[in-house]
């Protein structure tokens, strides 16, 4: 590994061209020759961004890079297909210790896998020192490689099932558990692949467990947040017992409350009734994927803009994001609102005895919300989701730049609830109200086809064309187990002679995990496709056969259970509706 010191990276001359995946149109899997590659390729663009970088994420064998548009991607691709192995070291941090209670479930059983035995694998474990390589998957989880492991040799094909033991003992390759754990404890000490890791909060997981510990690996009350960020040397240090994990401890990322009880005097929205589920949501918190957080923000951001646009706000300012009604809020102090995305009822109930008296409110629209009035929001005739914009924004706590509410990590406000109250800014000065507008797109409806256009890649040669044949050549049912993480796909009968057959892959093995982005049609082994949405995970190791376009994402994350997807598939420079784009869900005007 080259001794050149963290941040005098340099590309090398005259290398092969590396490999580009097309990740929709304004991002890219960049593929790297080794993880060290990988690691000091992350550092140079991050210290030294493209012109409209947004992201740059490390994976264990590819650099995911996002763009704000697709003419800036467009440019950075072919700069860096010309790039080199880029020369730096994987250490660039400081020194963490991490203390560890070796009593895992796996523990025994990874010994002898090994052929370590217990004791063995935990002085292999504390022996060896180890990097943090990249970070994915939840805030706060780094992945670990042996400081002298095999980081800077040539990336290969994942084979979870083989031990590998290095020449100089350090390396070992580490099988996942046949079946994941629906929980994994939080402050888990695991092991799988390469990597080494502590699982920051209670979640699913399908590393071996060897030990615990009590060490925060996330905390936002840090000026860095993450514990261990890449570019650090971690040492772990087995001890005999430490005091349990308080609910303070590593199983709380960052939520805020979303508001307090309704106690004060100020302009406000009380929450009566929540509905099924109400949230704070803004544009999210784009560029954060290193840590393990993904952008979250508004599920359909063109309906949350609208909003805003109509009572005159920022297009950022905060909103309330409502799932399928219910929703039952009174205003405290003269408010404008106004109501967006899915088409649903909507009634306003008067103060008893004052005026105006009980009225309908119209979507699109900027109305008035009096003093003591409520606002009720009932079920969606299309769509699924509705946004509620205030007059001056909503307030909660920023948490990395963000009010949003992300339910994957839990970072942000919690979910709104009965009996509290969320502020209203002072809002925009001099900035008019919006006149009514028309709808974006119109709003799918359940046992309805709706149209997304989709472009193959990164990983659509896991499925050859047979498989892409299929994924557009016949329909697909929403099911009812869809959030906002992603919309999980089952098949649909009748339609085509393709009709009722999964995906089938046309390859064996693991995909190392790699970063993904909104809009991914990820495919686990089932063969159903789960498309990505807003709190969807940064990294994932499942091929992603294609990825919506941007400006189909409204429609996307407005599929109501039971209804039914029909994907069309495009290239990146096709961005306007085609012939066989369905009128009725073709978006009405294309983003640059």
């Amino acid at each position: 590994m080259s001794g050149t010191a963290p941040g005098t990276h340099r590309a090398v001359a005259d290398a092969t061209p590396r490999g580009v995946r097309w990740s929709g149109t304004r991002a890219f899997l960049l593929e790297c020759g080794s993880l060290a590659d990988v690691v000091a390729m992350r550092a140079r663009l991050a210290s030294d961004p493209l012109p409209g970088q947004v992201e740059v994420l490390a994976a264990a064998e590819t650099l995911a890079l996002s763009f704000s548009h697709r003419g800036a991607a467009l440019s950075a691709a072919e700069v860096l297909r010309t790039w080199g192995p880029v020369e730096g070291d994987l250490q660039a941090g400081g020194l963490v210790e991490i203390e560890v209670v070796y009593d895992g479930e796996d523990l025994d059983e990874v010994g002898d896998l090994t052929g370590l035995g217990r004791d063995g694998l935990i002085r292999w474990h504390t022996g060896t020192d180890w990097i943090g390589a990249f970070g994915g998957f939840a805030p706060g989880f780094t992945y670990l490689v042996p400081a002298d492991g095999p980081a800077d040799q040539p990336a290969a094909s994942r084979a979870d099932h083989l031990v590998d033991h290095s020449a100089d003992g350090r390396a070992l390759d580490i099988p996942r558990r046949d079946s994941p754990r629906t929980t994994v404890p939080a402050g888990s000490v695991a092991l799988a692949g390469r990597f080494s890791a502590v699982y920051p909060r209670s979640s699913p997981g399908g590393w071996q467990l060897i030990g615990r510990t009590n060490a925060i690996l996330w905390d936002l009350d840090r000026p860095a947040p993450a514990l261990v960020a890449p570019g650090d040397r971690v040492r772990y240090r087995a001890v005999r017992e430490q005091a349990r994990i308080g609910p303070a401890g590593n199983s709380d990322p960052g939520t805020t409350p979303a508001g307090t009880a309704a106690t004060g005097t100020g302009p406000a929205v009380v929450i009566e009734h929540p509905g099924l589920q109400s949230l704070i949501q803004d544009q999210g918190r784009p560029g954060q994927g290193d840590l393990g957080v993904s952008a979250a923000g508004a599920a359909d951001a063109d309906s949350a803009r609208q909003a805003n646009r109509v009572v005159g706000n920022a297009a950022g300012a905060a909103v309330i994001e409502t799932l399928l009604g219910g929703l039952r809020l009174r205003a405290r102090g003269h408010q404008v609102l106004a109501l967006t995305g899915a088409e649903t009822p909507a009634v306003i109930t008067a103060v008893a005895g004052g005026l105006p008296s009980d009225r309908a409110v119209a979507h699109r629209a900027p109305f008035a919300l009096y003093d003591g009035e409520t606002l009720e929001i009932g079920e969606p005739t299309a769509g699924l989701r509705t946004y509620v914009a205030v007059r001056g924004g909503l307030e909660a706590d920023v948490v990395l730049g963000s009010r949003s509410t992300d339910s994957l990590s839990g970072l942000g406000p919690a979910p709104l609830v009965a009996g509290t109250e969320v502020p209203a800014g002072a809002g925009p000065r001099y900035a008019a109200v919006g006149n009514a507008e028309a709808p974006l797109r119109p709003m799918p409806r359940a046992e309805a086809t709706t149209v997304l256009r989709v472009v193959p890649g990164p990983r659509d040669d896991w499925f050859g064309p047979a498989g892409l044949d299929r994924l557009a050549g016949q329909d697909w049912l929403v099911t009812d187990q869809c959030n906002r993480i992603g919309v999980r796909l089952a098949v649909s009968e009748g339609g085509t002679a393709q009709a009722g057959k999964p995906l089938e892959r046309r390859r064996d093995g693991e995909l190392a995990s790699e970063g993904a982005v909104t809009g991914a049609l990820q495919v686990p082994p089932s063969g159903l496709p789960v498309l990505f949405l807003a709190d969807h995970p940064v990294t994932g190791g499942y091929p992603v056969i294609g990825v919506v376009l941007p400006e189909d994402l409204t429609l996307a994350a407005q599929l109501p259970p039971g209804a039914h997807v029909r994907f069309v598939l495009t290239t990146p420079p096709q961005t306007t509706p085609s012939a066989t784009v369905s009128s009725e869900t073709a978006p009405e005007r294309i983003a640059p």
